[in-house]
């Protein structure tokens, strides 16, 4: 039962309606008798200023931030951790004695994640799709556990350009439009192909990731962050073509679990929230 002393946690993000961590966190709490509650929180991005004074006005322990909010959201918080200022944005924020602190949790669980699922990363070849705040936790992640070269593709060079100047890094990382011929030819020496667009997330989405198969490593494997639907079409055309296909529920009770741990100081219970989620799917 929710009552006044019910810790109060949520998640900002616009649109809201794929999001299932309201359904493995309400689970994790009842398992550890905790007296917390978990709320869809959504926040169209003009009101993202308002929307953060009004959580600690409301005396929120927290909540998780998702697209579009999670580069933007830093403007209006307290203090950002080093974990998120590393990826230049924020999946969870914790408020404690009236201030607001963003961390991101991301990196570490998308890294967990794929180590898994037996994908290797040390010396290897990475493609991102994208060049948002996902693709940035995504890199983050790689680049700790000792990736050899990361390719970055996005729809807009510019942005993908400006992507790879917020890293000062030995690895050798790349931008491309990903509609450029030399872009695509990249993808013969791919290790780990990784969509971070929400591309693919509306099973009646009529936009596609148009993967040129038959120039893919055939030995890569594919990864996409999208875990609602969890067989997009880019996973489904993957497994056709023989590949590893990895969507991103396991970055969701990693990372998850991590930022369960910041607001509740309780180990986050993996098996729950992925059984929880399982069960709902």
């Amino acid at each position: 039962m929710i009552t006044s002393k019910t810790q109060k946690i949520g998640i900002l993000g616009w649109p809201l309606g794929h999001s299932l961590s309201p359904i493995m966190h309400n689970a994790a709490f009842k398992s550890l008798h905790l007296d917390y509650v978990y709320i869809p929180l959504p926040v169209h991005p003009e009101n993202l200023a308002q929307a953060v004074a009004g959580l600690k006005a409301m005396e929120f322990t927290g909540v998780n931030v998702t697209i579009p909010h999670k580069v933007e959201i830093m403007s209006y918080l307290d203090e950002i951790d080093f974990s998120a200022q590393l990826v230049g944005a924020v999946n969870t924020v914790v408020i404690k004695d009236g201030k607001s602190i963003g961390y991101n949790t991301d990196a570490q669980g998308f890294v967990q994640s794929i180590l898994s699922n037996g994908i290797k990363i040390t010396e290897q070849t990475a493609v991102i799709l994208g060049a948002g705040g996902a693709a940035r936790a995504v890199a983050c992640g790689l680049f700790q556990h000792g990736i050899k070269k990361i390719i970055i593709g996005a729809r807009n060079l510019e942005k993908a350009q400006q992507f790879v100047k917020l890293f000062s890094t030995n690895v050798d990382i790349q931008a491309y439009d990903w509609e450029d011929f030399g872009f695509k030819n990249l993808l013969q020496e791919c290790d780990i192909l990784i969509n971070s667009t929400p591309i693919g997330m509306s099973v009646h989405d009529t936009e596609v990731l148009r993967i040129p198969w038959e120039i893919l490593n055939p030995e890569a494997a594919v990864c996409d962050l999208i875990y609602n639907p969890s067989k997009t079409q880019l996973l489904l055309s993957a497994k056709k073509h023989g590949h590893i296909a990895i969507n991103g529920l396991g970055m969701l009770i990693e990372q998850g679990a991590l930022a369960f741990e910041l607001w509740t100081g309780e180990q986050g219970p993996r098996q729950i929230m992925s059984d929880a989620l399982t069960e709902y799917l």
